[in-house]
């Protein structure tokens, strides 16, 4: 059986729908930035999702490629992830969407290397005929987090973050996002087939102590 990272790793992937704290270690991710309002029909969002999962499948399916990469195993293609910001907001102001700031990234196995992950750019290239240069391998050490699961509309999640920073005031600690440390969200539904108060997305946000 596949090796699947929501499952596996539960605590980064299925927190509880109330907030909870979290020690993120370093990761590897496929990453691509842009700006602008994620739900503009062909617009840099949506065309920045293709690029992620076309090299995320061309790493899964190198197994069928003479680009053996070492210490592979067969994987679930980890869930879409975008870090969020706007610039002179101190969060995000979801009023305005088409100031957002966005790095959208899925998440790599740890056995794919810069050079396994260069290989992966070019073959993409050549099969797909498509231009995958904004694509970049991203180390991120996302360290000390309050998350919550957020279920239902995107835009009626500042709900959800005014009770992450309920809980953390509450717990001690205080909000720590900077330019370095941002807005996370997970998305395990596909936005596409599922009803709007079903979505399934996780909210992340660095903290600090009081």
């Amino acid at each position: 059986m596949a090796f699947d990272f929501k499952i596996e790793y539960k605590e980064f992937y299925m927190p509880k729908n109330k907030p909870g704290i979290v020690q993120v270690p370093k990761m590897n991710y496929i990453a691509i930035k842009g700006h602008g309002d994620p739900n503009q029909e062909d617009g840099e969002y949506k065309q920045a999702i293709g690029l992620l999962y076309g090299i995320a499948f061309t790493i899964k399916m190198s197994k069928k490629t003479t680009h053996l990469i070492n210490g592979y195993f067969d994987f679930v293609v980890p869930p879409l992830e975008g870090f969020w910001w706007q610039e002179g907001v101190a969060g995000i102001d979801y009023s305005r969407k088409e100031d957002f700031q966005w790095i959208s990234v899925i998440r790599l196995p740890d056995f794919v290397s810069e050079e396994d992950f260069a290989w992966a750019k070019q073959d993409a290239t050549t099969k797909k005929k498509m231009d995958f240069s904004n694509i970049e391998f991203m180390s991120y050490d996302e360290g000390l987090c309050v998350q919550c699961m957020h279920i239902g509309p995107y835009d009626n999640e500042p709900a959800t973050v005014e009770l992450m920073h309920s809980f953390i005031a509450q717990e001690g600690y205080a909000l720590d996002i900077t330019d370095k440390r941002m807005h996370h969200e997970i998305y395990l539904s596909d936005a596409r087939k599922t009803a709007p108060e079903k979505l399934k997305t996780v909210i992340r946000h660095p903290i600090k102590k009081a």
